[in-house]
């Protein structure tokens, strides 16, 4: 991929963590003359790697006319920082160069763009994907693979501009998808943002009614740990996106109360139906959802299997699947009796090896548990 000039692309990141990293890797993956510009605050011996394995060509620690010659700049920092950023980073860009960034926010983000004038250089972006760790240590060429990258463009943007920044998220592996800024919060504010708030208050529901011995904790296996799974999401992040998303934070969680009151109301009044409706449409609902695209919460590739509760049986599964040349990433027993056996949870590297996985096991005589 070339700039106008026939050359390679001079792709600037302020901010070089998981999410830049990732897509730095997959860009020079794909096209090696791509060249990269990476800004940190502060030295960091993984960056220092990154410029050794040649994904980084330029380690540099100031904004300044080092980022001139860029075609792209992607602002890789919380969504506060980003608008802090934005200034700073527009002065030493080229009035040609695209900026964007990667936060979860849009329309704030978008919002201080336009009061600065870059209607016409900048466009939102947000990938849908991430993983429990954080820091380019932990970036790979593949984090974006099949995960929705959205962009969030104004009427402003060069369609050229656009084109050019939905190429190089194709490179990535992800799919484009572009959206207006509002709708892209309204989005988010419903498919993650509220469910994170849910599952931070049945947590904390469960906490204040646990006993000095703890006796909830000690049951709170299988579904609740499922359900509950990203309250355990940075506590910083999350302020910050309650805080630069609250209006269709606040819309929704309105009518999630309105939604809770009226199931009160049927368990009150002891009505079947509606509660019977509510489980099945919500079940028709999941249970349409895609299976393979990555979302906003990072995917984790487990299969379930049923064991007897014998002395060995968990060694001799990991003893098949060393022998298919298979790590394991985790690996737990699922104490809540929802299945008729003990089910063992394998957590595997990657789709592929989950499919492996299960091919050796089903064929060794084991059953495994389709658990959407």
């Amino acid at each position: 991929m070339v700039n106008g000039n026939g050359c390679g692309l001079n792709i600037g990141f302020i901010g070089f963590g998981l999410i830049g990293g990732s897509i730095a890797k997959a860009l020079k993956k794909q096209d090696a003359g791509i060249r990269v510009l990476v800004y940190s605050r502060r030295k960091n011996p993984d960056l220092e790697v990154g410029v050794k394995d040649g994904i980084i060509d330029e380690l540099v620690y100031e904004i300044d006319e080092h980022f001139a010659p860029c075609d792209v700049i992607f602002l890789c920092a919380p969504v506060r920082k980003i608008i802090d950023l934005l200034p700073e980073v527009a002065k030493v860009a080229s009035d040609s160069c695209i900026l964007t960034d990667v936060g979860s926010v849009k329309g704030e983000i978008c919002r201080a763009a336009a009061d600065l004038g870059l209607s016409r250089r900048f466009i939102g972006g947000h990938p849908m994907a991430g993983s429990e760790k954080t820091g380019y240590a932990n970036a790979t060429d593949i984090l974006l693979e099949n995960a929705f990258y959205l962009l969030t463009p104004s009427q402003d943007n060069r369609p050229e501009d656009v084109d050019t920044l939905k190429e190089l998220v194709e490179m990535t592996g992800a799919n484009c998808v572009v959206l207006d800024p509002d709708r892209h919060d309204q989005i988010t504010a419903a498919i993650s943002h509220v469910p994170h708030l849910l599952a931070v208050a049945l947590v904390n529901l469960v906490r204040r009614h646990d006993d000095e011995d703890q006796t909830m904790k000690a049951f709170a296996a299988g579904g609740f740990r499922d359900i509950t799974r990203i309250a355990s999401s940075s506590p910083q992040m999350w302020e910050e996106i309650c805080l630069t998303n609250a209006s269709a934070i606040e819309d929704l969680l309105d009518e999630l109360e309105r939604l809770i009151h009226g199931y009160r109301e049927n368990v009150h009044e002891r009505d079947g139906e509606a509660i019977f409706s509510a489980f099945e449409t919500a079940g028709e609902y999941r249970d349409s959802l895609p299976k393979k695209k990555n979302g906003l919460v990072s995917r984790k590739y487990e299969i379930f299997v049923n064991v007897d509760d014998r002395a060995g049986a968990i060694a001799r599964i990991a003893t098949i699947l060393s022998d298919g040349d298979l790590s394991i990433r985790n690996i737990g027993v699922v104490h809540n009796r929802e299945f008729a056996d003990g089910v063992l949870v394998i957590e595997l590297t990657g789709e592929e090896d989950a499919a492996k996985a299960k091919s050796l096991l089903a064929e060794n005589g084991y059953t495994i548990v389709d658990r959407q």
